[in-house]
């Protein structure tokens, strides 16, 4: 008492902003403190948390297991899987139970194939789950959202089409990708009718997905891609155009060769080589008319589908680019003159011997 009574007499006969520090110190002190007990419980608790999450896992999945071995020929639940399912549903009720339950369920469902997978998805059916996801998909927040989307899609829940679709120009793409994986995944190319109302852009790794999810599918016929090669959203062209290549729609000849005149370079840049894949011998003269306005990569292009389509209506052209200033454009089209006219080629002038032309001439013919 003495000593803290000294101490408030040290304190009173201090300056201000001696005072003051004293005071900031102290609590600060007495935050650190505090912050130091409110993460020892915090830890605590997650600990016991994770203790029953790992707890309740392993009872859940026991039961799933059970369920899937009760199951009888006739199809019809059986007692023991009636009395299962009694256990999940009173454990749905709570929503740390049922995040439990979802989370186990998604979990057999990635680890098995064929009827039993397909027992999953009429377990969660039975549960009425679908509910609960589609509650979050009215959530504010968008990775709720796309965990909801995600969960529909894994469990095979075809009838909740009409709500997903809403989704369909979310401005989050991380929520717009899992709407264009669900459609796709429960529907197929028929899924593939929401690039009808896509106002938003499609990644190139979301492209690449959707491509991957849809060459699984047994049946690999694509439906009229018209729409899509005409739609004004780019990025729904530029997918269209995968397809195109993709699927050999060689009927789809004039539309590609309207595209040419396409406003974006990125579409014409994915078309040209579609042109050549699909051998659109047609396309050509147009190309050769506007190469010198366009840029250099859509320049390169042409060259590249020449050295696959070109022929002796190329060979003038070919020529004038030999002298081009890129250097790229120079070395194309010397090797596509090479396979075209091997004697004009190897007529070319070669002076003077110590000149970049004469050097590329050289590499080409060695």
């Amino acid at each position: 008492m003495y000593k803290f009574h000294n101490f408030i007499t040290y304190f009173n006969g201090e300056p201000f902003i001696i005072q003051l520090v004293w005071l900031l110190t102290s609590i600060l002190l007495i935050i650190v403190i505090i912050l130091i007990i409110y993460l020892k419980i915090l830890r605590s608790h997650l600990r016991t948390k994770d203790r029953i999450f790992e707890i309740y896992s392993k009872k859940n999945e026991l039961l799933l297991i059970s369920y899937l071995y009760a199951e009888t020929e006739e199809g019809a639940l059986s007692s023991e899987q009636q009395l299962i399912v009694k256990k999940l549903n009173r454990g749905i009720k709570n929503n740390f139970k049922q995040k439990i339950i979802i989370s186990t369920l998604l979990k057999l469902r990635n680890e098995i194939t064929g009827e039993m997978a397909e027992s999953i998805n009429d377990l969660y059916a039975q549960l009425k789950l679908k509910n609960y996801a589609l509650i979050k998909l009215k959530n504010k927040n968008w990775d709720i959202i796309a965990r909801g989307i995600r969960e529909l899609r894994l469990f095979q829940v075809k009838e909740v089409h009409d709500e997903i679709i809403k989704h369909i120009n979310h401005s989050k793409k991380e929520v717009r990708k899992e709407v264009h994986l669900y459609l796709v995944n429960l529907y197929n190319f028929e899924g593939l009718t929401f690039l009808n109302e896509l106002e938003t852009p499609i990644s190139e790794w979301d492209q690449i997905q959707l491509l991957e999810e849809l060459q699984k599918f047994d049946n690999q016929q694509l439906p009229d891609i018209t729409l899509w090669l005409r739609s004004t959203n780019d990025y729904v062209v530029i997918f269209a155009l995968k397809l195109a290549k993709i699927y050999n729609q060689f009927g789809m000849k004039e539309i590609l060769i309207e595209l040419l005149a396409h406003k974006s370079e990125n579409v014409r840049l994915e078309l040209i080589p579609v042109l050549t894949y699909l051998q659109v011998f047609e396309a050509k003269e147009i190309l050769r008319r506007n190469f010198n306005n366009s840029n250099l990569d859509e320049q390169i292009a042409v060259l590249k589908l020449l050295e696959d389509l070109a022929d002796e209506n190329d060979e003038e052209f070919i020529i004038e680019q030999i002298h081009n200033e890129n250097f790229e454009i120079r070395l194309l089209s010397l090797n596509i003159l090479k396979n075209l006219n091997s004697e004009k080629f190897n007529g070319l002038e070669l002076a003077p011997p110590e000149s970049e032309f004469v050097k590329m001439v050289k590499f080409i013919k060695n």
